[in-house]
């Protein structure tokens, strides 16, 4: 039985641009320190494979320091490294994986036809193919058929979700004859799937980059033989994005609210807070939110998604200006309920009138 550390979509130098230029510059640091954290755990966990399903660049302009960087922390692991570039970073003749700096336990597939590394004193053969472009239509997996009674793995970059990207079949992953095919792209951990008598999986990205990345991000780490693999998930990130959503419906104290909805550890994270329902939300109330909340976590997107308080309404009937631009939208505001814009202006026209001169017309 072997011992595989299977991961993919690493996206060294990404840019985190939803962030501040000095935590983008920390997080873009941490990200750097991705592949020394994957040698560690793969030399603690004794693995005898590594296969990297591509996208372990941002681009194929980064930094020197970034590919020197991670060919140094590769030739730290004492097994055997495959790599399958991505649409991300896909390999040519300019691109970082054709610099003479990688180590000799690397192996970095270059053709779009899949191609054979035989490992005899493993008892396997490890396939894979490389996207040479940023696009790719067909499928890496077409016609092919894996032989021989080794074990038989693949790592590919691909799409199993859809018809660009190196878009790949089930039924292709099912005549394959492939043991495990270790798949990149998806940044969702796909847990283990099995077309036929073939296992395959997404490992998804090992850190989140954006509120559509949430939670746990990791690698797998498998232990595969002939007709069964074993997989467990191993969480690598060192910050999460999250989302929560809270209800205000009803409330007088919308931090009390918020803070009761949080986690007891979210200082290193990144959250994306959704305030949702009926409260009577205001542009100085959403300042004092923010201004409360931001030292409590890493970086903080507060959202005000509530709605204008129906008992708001019964005020349309004052003989104020309040009322006279109350009366005006209540037709409008009925006539469309979920229309955002005419709730912002109903709260913007409350909000100036509220804290001007409200006087009989």
């Amino acid at each position: 039985m072997l011992k595989i550390i299977h991961a993919a979509d690493l996206h060294l130098d990404s840019p985190f641009a939803g962030l501040s230029p000095e935590q983008a510059a920390l997080r873009r640091e941490e990200l750097r320190s991705l592949p020394d954290r994957l040698a560690d755990l793969a030399n603690e966990e004794q693995a005898d494979l590594v296969l990297l399903a591509g996208d372990l660049l941002d681009g194929q302009r980064i930094y020197r320091e970034t590919a020197d960087m991670l060919a140094r922390a590769l030739g730290r692991i004492r097994a055997k490294v495959f790599i399958a570039p991505g649409n991300h970073d896909p390999y040519n003749a300019t691109s970082p994986y054709a610099l003479p700096i990688w180590p000799d336990n690397v192996h970095i597939f270059t053709s779009p036809l899949p191609e054979a590394v035989h490992l005899p004193e493993l008892n396997c053969t490890v396939y894979g193919a490389a996207f040479t472009g940023e696009q790719r239509d067909d499928s890496p997996l077409s016609q092919f058929s894996a032989a021989g009674d080794l074990l038989n793995l693949m790592v590919l970059h691909g799409n199993t979700q859809g018809r660009d990207y190196a878009p790949i079949a089930s039924a292709e992953i099912a005549a394959s004859g492939l043991d495990y095919l270790a798949l990149g792209h998806i940044h969702q951990h796909s847990g283990l799937q099995k077309s036929g008598s073939t296992f395959w999986a997404y490992p998804g990205c090992p850190e989140g980059r954006g509120f559509d990345e949430l939670g746990d991000k990791g690698v797998l780490i498998l232990n595969a033989e002939k007709g069964s693999v074993q997989m467990r998930f191993h969480p690598l990130s060192l910050r999460r994005y999250q989302i929560i959503d809270v209800e205000l419906t009803g409330c007088s104290d919308p931090l009390a609210a918020i803070t009761a909805a949080l986690p007891g550890q979210t200082r290193s994270d990144l959250y994306r807070i959704r305030l949702i329902g009926e409260f009577p939300m205001d542009a100085q109330t959403m300042t004092a939110l923010e201004t409360a909340l931001t030292p409590l976590f890493y970086a903080l997107d507060l959202r005000d998604h509530t709605r204008t308080p129906r008992d708001l309404w019964a005020r349309s009937e004052e003989d104020s200006l309040t009322g006279l631009f109350l009366r005006t939208m209540a037709a409008r505001c009925w006539e469309a309920p979920e229309d955002e814009v005419l709730d912002l202006a109903v709260r913007f026209g409350l909000a100036a009138l509220e804290n001007g001169e409200d006087v009989s017309p």
